[in-house]
């Protein structure tokens, strides 16, 4: 994931107490631990469709945050990385 945000000219990882918090010009995506999985939240201006029974989407207004729990590095798939991008792109302004 690290490797995938470096590509990102202006992706700034932010540590926090909770996680860590990557913005641009402001939080787009959120990894936050817990016991048993890393919890990805992505920040998006559309819903995401996907077969994976651990999303949880919630809206607020015209963003939707879409959260997938990783439990191994094999979940960072490639489908999640270009997701990260979309929303690094949607936070342009």
């Amino acid at each position: 994931m690290l490797d995938h945000l470096a590509q990102l000219p202006e992706a700034l990882v932010e540590p926090v107490q909770v996680g860590l918090f990557i913005k641009r010009s402001s939080t787009f995506a959120q990894l936050r631990t817990t016991t048993r999985w890393v919890a990805l939240m992505v920040k998006l201006p559309r819903v995401v469709t996907s077969p994976r029974p651990d999303l949880k989407v919630q809206s607020h207004g015209s963003s939707h945050f879409h959260t997938y729990n990783l439990r191994t590095p094999d979940d960072i798939n490639p489908a999640l990385l270009d997701l990260v991008t979309e929303a690094y792109e949607a936070d342009a302004s």
